[in-house]
């Protein structure tokens, strides 16, 4: 039997990678964990979520959510479900107080943090992008790309994941920016619980035993060595070592939790606001999960039902958010010993009906036309961005068409300079963080550009 998981160890708030303690906080309410979600806040990466796809690709509407406001909402119910999971937790455990008196709000601001970078990674044209740039390396245009890298690289590109290119920016520094390795500088326990699939793209079957941080993976061949040093300071229990393969942080299932609730029940807001998903059949089905015995809901009259949708919404995330802590309190010894790696949102009283609005959200919303024939151009844009310089930079510049395709790529994402000796994997992950890290708007006007089809305003 493995020594469980410590609370002390798992909050550690020392910085990636160094070691060291930070110099004591002089303002106690602006503690190591809330700086790491200004950080993150003030990262170019984060703000490039403003203009990437939640739902509706390119969206025209000012109330659709978009990466950004889908990652403000998460981080704010995380923020709840963080403290009020840690208060279960002092209840159980008056002697968790006197270690880590500020264990509550600790676990809030971490849970937080991790909810606000939780799609830093994701490419762009939503979900759909990751499936475009995967699709994209499983064509026979990518297989000479291919032909030098080991098993686990190709799992890497051909099941591209937002996750591990989530932790790459987290923790990457381009060596053309600057010689750090800190990449965003954030606590150990804010980057174990972002980490909700803690294993790389290949892990041995034998070592597979099933659960919720075990469906996708959390970081590329590229970042191993650092996932390994995260799991280590954070005291990770291992399914297999070796293979850089361990059970979840504890606080990384309040963060999925908070993501799940924010999608499903916001998402298919959305779809009620863009007239998707018709009101009379989404108002009631929401407040029936509401359970409403009080008849709070209906002791006003409401004369727009939007505004209607909007309190409904809103009491029962804080409804659901007071429900998963009380599950969280439950499971905790068991996740503290890697004996629990469910979703803890399948625990809901309401499970059923939440996977009613997410059968109408998949079917009227996410598979309506617009949605459809926007996300059916990222795969043409995305693969075609992808080709058209994994070509040029391969051919390293000798074409007069491969010269100006690379004078177009940032320094940063060029293997040159700085970045001379690097391995045919590393060059082709430099060209993904490109594409990967651009704006929808951004992926479409230079695809347009370099294709002919647009030239840019001005000329």
């Amino acid at each position: 039997m493995f020594e469980p998981m410590l609370w002390p160890r798992l909050l550690s708030p020392r910085r990636f990678p160094d070691q060291k303690l930070t110099t004591p906080n002089v303002l106690p309410e602006r503690g190591d964990f809330v700086r790491d979600y200004d950080r993150v806040v003030f990262s170019s990466a984060f703000r490039r979520l403003q203009r990437k796809t939640q739902v509706m690709p390119l969206p025209e509407t000012d109330f659709v959510h978009t990466r950004l406001t889908h990652s403000l909402e998460t981080a704010v119910v995380g923020r709840s479900l963080g403290r009020l999971a840690a208060r279960h937790l002092l209840e159980a455990d008056a002697a968790l107080a006197q270690q880590l008196p500020n264990f509550d709000q600790d676990c809030g601001d971490i849970v937080a943090a991790a909810c606000l970078a939780h799609d830093i990674g994701n490419p762009p044209f939503g979900h759909s992008g990751e499936d475009a740039i995967s699709s994209y390396f499983l064509s026979p245009a990518a297989a000479p790309y291919l032909a030098q890298l080991s098993a686990a690289e190709v799992a890497d590109l051909q099941h591209f994941e937002g996750n591990a290119a989530g932790f790459r920016i987290l923790t990457h520094t381009y060596a053309a920016h600057s010689s750090g390795t800190a990449g965003l500088g954030l606590t150990y326990a804010t980057l174990g619980a972002f980490t909700k699939y803690p294993r790389p793209s290949l892990v041995p079957e034998a070592a597979k035993v099933g659960g919720a941080s075990e469906k996708k993976y959390g970081h590329f061949q590229t970042e191993a060595a650092r996932f390994q040093h995260v799991a280590t300071e954070l005291g990770l229990l291992a399914k297999d070592a070796t293979a850089g393969f361990y059970h979840r942080h504890p606080l990384a299932f309040l963060v999925e939790a908070a993501d799940d609730l924010c999608y499903r029940i916001i998402d298919f807001e959305d779809g009620l606001k863009l007239g998707l998903i018709a009101p009379e059949t989404g108002l009631p089905l929401l407040k029936k999960m509401l359970n409403d015995p009080a008849g709070r809901v209906g002791s006003v009259q409401w004369h727009d039902w939007r505004e209607e949708l909007g309190y409904i919404r809103a009491r029962l995330i804080g409804k659901l958010v007071a429900e998963l802590a009380g599950l969280f309190g439950q499971h905790a010894p068991a996740i503290l010993r890697g004996e629990y790696d469910q979703s803890l949102i399948k625990e809901l009283s309401c499970w059923a009906d939440l996977q009613e609005v997410q059968r109408l959200s998949i079917n009227q919303l996410y598979r309506s036309r617009p949605v459809l024939e926007i996300e059916a151009a990222g795969f043409e844009v995305l693969g075609g961005l992808l080709d058209a310089f994994l070509a040029a930079v391969f051919d390293a510049g000798q074409g007069h068409r491969s010269r100006k395709l690379l004078l177009l790529l940032p320094e940063q994402f060029r293997a040159e300079g700085h970045q001379a000796h690097v391995s045919a994997y590393e060059k082709i992950l430099l060209l993904t963080d490109f594409v990967a890290g651009m704006t929808d708007q951004n992926a479409l006007s230079l695809y347009k550009t370099i294709k002919g089809i647009e030239l840019p305003k001005g000329f």
